[in-house]
């Protein structure tokens, strides 16, 4: 039975093998700290973060997330450790969007549970206010045995503050590193999918009825806040949702009878007017003893195209989740084999004879069991998840599908913008053989970084810093490509500054079908007067947004969204364009700007501090494969791989001068 605590409480553990769960409702940093007697902390060494995540007995996740994942082992405390704190923090702004304090989101929930997910006591951090960091709960040592105690005690300065109350000398600098460690997760964490279902079942329930479009309400005209969507503005959506939700899906709308001025509408506020959508495809009847067999589109949406992405999302679920259990069940097989093989160990009489060997064999054997029960639980979800992918991959709309799919030979102009689109594809060393489509939602929240100074990947092979270059142009190229034909046209327009020309060969598909804006500008004449256009375009929506006027602007201005791709940065570039590229980045997503910038961070390091908070702004992809993604539940590291046109495949120039010569009939 879960004893539900309040703050001071304590309860006793029982076992010495705990998962501490946080769920927060919104990114936080969790760590934990190992304290005295007198619960002071005697060193870096003693604290585990997103930077060490990593210290004897315990384990944190290494990124910021909205639920965490501790794992600590009670036994494995040297005599020195009587208390074990588990510490929250908020992530600084300049390391992401986010909250300022903990009065400004939902209370923090803590729970102690045993390895079989049995809740031992839970703790529901209630009365912050202007807090940014909490002492949650700790676990602490009385007598020889273990007990834990809710403790939350807030701290307005942060973690410097918290970590010097707890007596780390070195409590500022830590606290910085652990905000450096935290800022460089966040530049390279993969978008959290939507919120699911209130069922929670992604793909076996039948589609919920929703609010029809017929029942939205409009918002009172000038209302405040009221973006159109051509300059990047997002429907009303529920808390937590990750990206820009679909107006079918629209909830909370105003009410008509309410809005100033307006008729008054007597219907029945819950009443459906409009058909629910047609239900999910099923699958076929199953064999006796056999699984179901997968069905593309089966999970819930009001459409194909959102069950095809619900249903992508949910197979990036199960891998993540499937994985993170088997390599728990490996590293328990290890840990208590390492501890048989040292009470075999530590008793003399073990090492006379064949009583010492026949016990290590027996621990060996054990450990060998549990891996291979692991491994087979692992096969059989995975097995599930490559028949649901072989039939998922063929069945995805151009947005959603590779280079190499048919669908992009019956490609043709669309008239709405995609829910998505695909950026690559994700996978994981125990997963080999399936590869889970990487789904970024449009419009752009953040731009894209790709990397041109990575010379290895992860299978070992070695790539020039010449090659690279080119590599990065081409996946920039392909990425921009794929922008370009999921828009309708006339509703996406690409810039390029390229100051020394050496992306022209590379940039050759997007130049010769006339796709650009304008041809790319080069020197840095170019630099300066494509940024200054830019800029200016941004400071003219955004004045005109605030003012409540969106339809005051010049007569013939774009609406439609703006990228801009720059190569071989920072050449051409001085300190007001590298200013101008961090406001493009901060301010230009919200206006229908967004950037792509193909760099090496090395050698733009020169800029220094003025150059990290863009890096981290963005979404850092690479033209070869690197796993340097990670998920926002457990924190694997996924390997991406970019999108890759087949060799010989003249599928881009295709689907480039089909959108050339939409635009064109737009523009008449």
């Amino acid at each position: 039975m879960t004893a539900e605590l309040v703050r001071g409480q304590n309860h006793p553990l029982f076992q010495s093998r705990l998962e501490i769960r946080v769920s927060a409702g919104t990114p936080v940093v969790a760590a934990a700290a190992l304290g005295d007697e007198t619960g002071r902390i005697h060193g870096v060494e003693w604290v585990a973060h997103p930077g060490a995540p990593t210290q004897p007995g315990l384990e944190v996740s290494r990124q910021a997330a909205a639920d965490h994942r501790l794992a600590v082992d009670l036994d494995a405390m040297t005599d020195a450790v009587h208390r074990v704190s588990v510490l929250l923090a908020l992530p600084l702004p300049d390391g992401g969007p986010g909250p300022a304090r903990f009065g400004a989101v939902a209370a923090p929930f803590v729970a102690v549970t045993g390895l079989d997910g049995d809740e031992v006591a839970s703790y529901t951090i209630t009365g912050l206010e202007a807090e940014t960091a909490v002492v949650a709960l700790e676990l602490y040592r009385r007598q020889g045995a273990w007990k834990v105690r809710a403790v939350g005690q807030g701290y307005a300065g942060g973690l410097a503050e918290l970590l010097t109350d707890q007596g780390l000398p070195e409590a500022v600098p830590l606290a910085g590193s652990i905000n450096e460690a935290v800022a460089r997760g966040l530049a390279r964490s993969v978008q959290a999918p939507p919120p699911r279902t209130a069922d929670g079942d992604r793909s076996r329930q039948p589609a919920a009825p929703a609010v029809g479009p017929d029942q939205v309400g409009a918002a009172p005209q000038g209302a405040p806040g009221a973006v159109p969507p051509s300059y990047g503005g997002q429907p009303g959506g529920g808390p937590g949702q990750t990206g820009p939700q679909p107006s079918y899906g629209a909830g909370g709308a105003a009410d008509p009878s309410t809005t100033p001025g307006g008729p008054i509408d007597y219907s029945h506020p819950r009443r459906q007017t409009s058909a629910p959508p047609p239900p999910p495809p099923t699958a076929p009847p199953a064999r006796p003893g056999q699984p179901a067999q997968p069905v593309a589109g089966d999970a819930t949406g009001w459409s194909m195209e959102e069950r095809l992405y619900n249903q992508v999302w949910g197979m990036f679920e199960d891998l993540a989740r499937t994985t993170a259990a088997y390599r728990s069940a490996a590293d328990f097989a290890e840990s208590r084999m390492d501890k048989e093989l040292e009470q075999a160990l530590s008793d003399p009489r073990s090492r006379i004879g064949g009583q010492g060997d026949a016990a290590r064999e027996a621990a060996r054997a054990r450990h060998a069991q549990l891996v291979a029960q692991a491994r087979e639980a692992l096969d059989r979800d995975l097995a599930q998840l490559v028949a649901e992918a072989d039939v998922v991959e063929p069945a995805l709309p151009p947005a959603f599908a590779r280079w190499d799919n048919p669908a992009w030979h019956a490609y043709r102009v669309p008239m709405e913008i995609p829910m998505a689109l695909r950026l690559g594809d994700l996978r994981l060393p125990e997963a080999d053989r399936i590869r889970i489509p990487m789904l970024l939602r449009l419009p752009l929240e953040r731009g894209l970084w790709i990397d041109s100074g990575r010379t290895d990947s992860v299978d070992g092979t070695f790539t020039d810093s010449h090659d690279m270059r080119r590599l990065a142009m081409e996946t920039a190229v392909a990425h921009a490509a794929r922008l370009l034909a999921v828009y309708p046209a006339g509703e996406f327009t690409v810039h390029v500054i390229d100051p020394a020309g050496s992306g022209a060969q590379a940039l050759a598909p997007l130049t010769r079908t006339g796709v650009l804006a304008a041809p790319p500008a080069q020197g840095a004449a170019g630099v300066t007067d494509v940024l200054g256009r830019l800029t200016q375009r941004v400071d003219l929506v955004q004045m005109a947004l605030r003012g409540g006027a969106p339809d005051a602007l010049p007569p013939g201005f774009d609406t439609s969204q703006q990228l801009l791709i720059v190569n071989d940065f920072p050449h051409g570039f001085d300190d007001r364009a590298v200013n101008q590229l961090r406001y493009l980045a901060d301010e230009g997503p919200s206006v229908g700007v967004h950037l792509m910038m193909v760099a090496d961070r090395g050698e733009s390091a020169g800029y220094g501090p003025l150059l990290d908070p863009l890096w981290r702004a963005l979404l850092r992809l690479t033209p070869v494969p690197d796993d340097h993604l990670a998920d926002p539940w457990v924190g694997h590291a996924w390997t991406y791989e970019p999108p890759v046109v087949p060799p010989g495949s003249q599928i881009l120039d295709q689907v480039l001068t089909q959108v050339a010569a939409a635009r064109r009939s737009w523009n008449r």
